[in-house]
């Protein structure tokens, strides 16, 4: 049924671009807030020198993290939005063509 794909496709589009909204927030938001702790991390640490055989914390290197975790999770949104509008496009073109052909057939009769 046309009007029942055409729903779900309206309703895909939204949460799409809903979650790339919610999502690009909380990349702001992250994004600022690592700007700020970066500016107080310049500081020397307090506290004693950690006990021998402590080697210094460094982060994963293969390691994203979470911010490039958003920004792969807004990059699929991104992409699942355009697919749901490539096939909503597809499947109104062929269902105009179906109406075309079946008006011309009951012409023809």
């Amino acid at each position: 049924d046309r009007e029942k794909q055409n729903k779900e496709f309206q309703m895909t589009v939204s949460d799409q671009r809903a979650t790339q909204a919610l999502l690009k927030k909380a990349l702001d938001f992250l994004n600022d807030f690592y700007a700020k702790k970066a500016s107080f991390a310049q500081q020397e640490p307090a506290g004693p020198p950690p006990p021998a055989g402590f080697k210094e914390y460094k982060n994963n290197a293969q390691s994203g993290g979470v911010m490039q975790l958003i920004e792969q999770i807004i990059t699929d949104a991104k992409a699942m939005e355009a697919e749901a509008i490539r096939s909503e496009e597809d499947s109104q073109k062929a269902y105009e063509d179906f109406v075309k052909e079946t008006n011309a057939s009951i012409e023809a009769k």
